[in-house]
């Protein structure tokens, strides 16, 4: 086996957001040697990485010329140059999650296609060249209102999601290629990491239950585990499994998926990463989502997923009306509460609804910890100064 620790050996990650700096935690605790190639300066990871390095993530030749630098290469964001991620396979370099799984998870119509293929549960969709396709499809009844929009490429965080339910939504769409989705009548939006090694070991996490802010589109809660049927997490589990399986992944994969009404487990999307939905697991699992994804890529053995605690994860975002060097207010009152950790991810500007932290309350009892979710969410305020 490679000697990953206190070496020579050298971790490549794209990416310098809070997943990596995450990341990093844990590859400092293990002495593991990190380059890290991020397009912002003040990047999250700049101080915690060995090595940090300026640069245009889409740029084939930054990507390339990076990743001959290290010996394994793994991402914390999907929009990366993909054919320099092939070119540096085609040269012997281990990517994971591969240059291939990227691909087709970086565009929204390949997903789905995708999941189609491999007979993989989602919701009804068409796929639309441009806008005026879109149009088309309507005026034929192709395509029925309401119905969710989604643009196939570039969209996070509720950005290229919209729900179009009129003809004046419908004015408001950019022109670019997109899918129209049925609206689904949804009881959960659930999500399963499922964790994947070369070597072709697979654990999962137990099921989470997400509750989405109404405006934002964002994840407010991820509560873990899900208050839902043991029958209905079995099937979430396997789903889950089966999507792992089709796309071979290696490392971290997030499946977000719809509970219906009549209890049907629809894949809505993936990422190959670690993932908002695995936050809890910092505190509350005995092996954090972060320590697992380079496990998973250094081809080492998985780590136990099962939780110590219940945990629930409240993200940290940007207060509406606040734009500027951030501040966080009633910090000082939140780590007075027993069982609640902040995570401050280090940007330091803030703006409405942008990532700046997330907090996780564990406790015995899942109730409970919803409870003082809501009192921390309700206490602390993300403004400018």
């Amino acid at each position: 086996m490679t000697n990953f620790f206190s070496s020579d050996f050298k971790l490549g990650i794209l990416g310098g957001g809070q997943l990596g700096k995450m990341m990093l935690y844990d590859t400092r605790k293990y002495d593991i040697q990190t380059y890290v190639l991020d397009s912002d300066s003040d990047a999250p990871c700049k101080l915690a990485c060995n090595y940090f390095y300026q640069g245009n993530l889409m740029d084939y030749e930054t990507v390339y010329n990076f990743g001959k630098k290290v010996d394994v290469l793994t991402f914390e964001i999907e929009t990366v140059n993909v054919d320099a991620l092939l070119a540096l396979e085609e040269e012997g370099k281990k990517v994971y999650p591969s240059a291939k799984t990227l691909s087709i998870i970086q565009n929204k119509g390949r997903q789905k296609l995708f999941y189609r293929e491999h007979n993989i549960p989602t919701s009804e969709f068409t796929k639309f060249s441009n806008k005026a396709h879109l149009t088309e499809g309507i005026t034929n009844n192709n395509i029925k209102i309401p119905f969710v929009w989604k643009s196939t490429q570039g969209g996070y965080d509720g950005k290229g999601v919209s729900i179009i339910r009129s003809g004046a939504d419908l004015a408001k769409l950019p022109d670019t290629e997109c899918i129209a989705e049925e609206l689904i009548d949804f009881k959960n939006e659930l999500a399963v990491i499922v964790v994947r090694n070369p070597s072709g070991e697979i654990k999962t996490y137990p099921v989470v239950e997400m509750e989405f802010h109404p405006e934002a589109n964002q994840v407010e809660y991820v509560i873990c585990p899900a208050r839902i049927d043991a029958q209905v997490a079995e099937k979430a589990l396997a789903v889950a499994k089966k999507v792992s399986e089709a796309f071979e992944h290696v490392g971290i994969l997030a499946v977000e998926m719809f509970q219906t009404q009549d209890d049907k487990i629809l894949v809505n999307e993936v990422a190959p990463r670690p993932h908002n939905s695995g936050h809890y697991s910092i505190e509350a699992s005995y092996t954090n989502q972060f320590e697992q994804h380079i496990r998973a890529v250094l081809d080492l053995p998985l780590g136990a997923t099962e939780s110590k605690l219940g945990g629930i994860m409240v993200n940290l975002v940007g207060a509406e009306g606040y734009t500027g060097d951030v501040l966080y207010k009633n910090m000082d009152k939140i780590m007075s509460m027993k069982g609640v950790t902040p995570h401050i991810y280090g940007k330091k500007q803030t703006r409405p609804f942008r990532k700046m932290g997330h907090v996780t309350i564990v406790h015995e009892d899942i109730n409970e910890a919803r409870k003082i979710a809501e009192e921390v969410k309700n206490t602390i305020k993300v403004i400018s100064k």
